[in-house]
């Protein structure tokens, strides 16, 4: 195994994050648009989230969460394949915390059950949290 096995996940997951960031703007534009929003009035403190339907503020909301944990997934799976680390255990992690992301998206961005994606949220900070220690054993075990 090696560097493309450990960064195809992290490829898919950026993807993933520019199809978020596309559907956000195909229905936030429209939301605004509908509610006679201006955008300038945004800036100056209105709370654009009373003045849009649910749906399409789970869309961003989605999106803002693509950028809070994910950037630690990619910085260690950067990291793994730098160091010429990449095992089956890692790409399996990589390809786990993708997947669950990309289903914690689906969920938050359609019918959003809480516990449902709380659960997925979950589950994907295991799946890095095992591509964490793995390599720490790997760098001091």
């Amino acid at each position: 195994m090696g560097a493309v096995d450990m960064l195809t996940p992290v490829m898919v997951l950026a993807g993933w994050t520019m199809i978020i960031l596309i559907w956000l703007y195909a229905t936030r534009i429209p939301a605004m648009s509908k509610a006679k929003i201006d955008p300038q009035d945004v800036l100056q403190g209105d709370d654009l989230s009373s003045k849009i339907p649910l749906s399409v503020r789970q869309i961003a909301d989605n999106y803002n969460h693509l950028l809070e944990q994910p950037p630690l997934f990619y910085a260690v799976a950067l990291a793994i394949a730098a160091m010429g680390h990449v095992d089956a255990l890692a790409v399996n992690a990589a390809w786990a915390y993708t997947i669950l992301r990309v289903l914690h998206s689906l969920v938050q961005c359609t019918y959003h059950k809480v516990m449902h994606r709380w659960a997925l949220f979950m589950l994907s900070s295991i799946a890095l949290g095992v591509m964490v220690v793995n390599e720490l054993l790997k760098l001091f075990g």
